[in-house]
């Protein structure tokens, strides 16, 4: 079994506090978009956040109401009935104050599988074949990161449960740099040959960090090659 988490818990000071993934991109929230895509992927889905506010709170409602309405994910809701599993679950950092390390080690802490697909909640055009295929790659690694002109994706990756204890080294050493915990890890990267056949790199690790960077998503919107 496999696992993903939403990081929903950062400040966003470069985007004015606001939570961004509420943000609209083509007429949902980026957070529907996600749960929407990931949902196809696995039944174990965690969003990690600092502790819900009950804006939060119903955001993830809207959004898993949203999708309940597609007969594939009544299917999956009568399949995750009988097993006893819920729709996402809300968690929060057990190691408060640790950004997206800490959200990491909350989520490796919670997931179900052994495998985690660890994606930022501002990433709104992550498909399900890309994270499968992160997934279906990641038996001989401890974390596949993606690797662009960009550089590494550390926030779209997989991490298996190997990495824990790691990461619970790095929090108490204060050392939370997402990258430096590729130096502690077996690493399979995966490069922009292998990813152009999910689509354009450009569009699929687009994230929002700044408002400019919001008002650019609108060029990216019919660019899927």
């Amino acid at each position: 079994m496999h696992s993903v988490a939403i990081l929903a818990g950062g400040d966003a000071k470069r985007f004015g506090g606001r939570d961004k993934s509420a943000l609209i991109v083509d007429g949902r929230t980026i957070l529907e978009r996600q749960i929407a895509e990931l949902s196809t992927v696995t039944d174990d889905i965690l969003i990690v956040a600092r502790p819900f506010s009950a804006s939060a709170r119903a955001e993830v409602s809207r959004a898993s109401a949203r999708l309940a309405e597609a007969p594939s994910a009544r299917r999956r809701q009568d399949r995750n009935r009988e097993a006893g599993s819920p729709e996402p679950r809300l968690i929060t950092d057990l190691v408060p104050g640790c950004g997206p390390l800490g959200g990491l080690h909350a989520a490796l802490s919670a997931a179900r599988g052994d495998a985690l697909f660890l994606v930022a909640c501002d990433m709104p055009y992550v498909t399900a074949p890309l994270v499968s295929y992160l997934l279906t790659v990641a038996d001989d690694a401890d974390i596949v990161v993606p690797r662009t002109d960009r550089g590494y994706h550390p926030l779209c990756a997989v991490y298996r449960r190997a990495c824990l204890p790691a990461v619970v080294r790095r929090l108490a050493e204060r050392r939370l740099t997402m990258l430096d915990l590729l130096n502690d890890m077996r690493i399979r990267e995966v490069t922009a040959d292998d990813l152009g056949r999910f689509g354009n790199c450009d569009r699929l690790f687009a994230n929002v960090n700044t408002p400019a960077e919001y008002a650019n998503l609108e060029a990216l919107q019919g660019h899927k090659k």
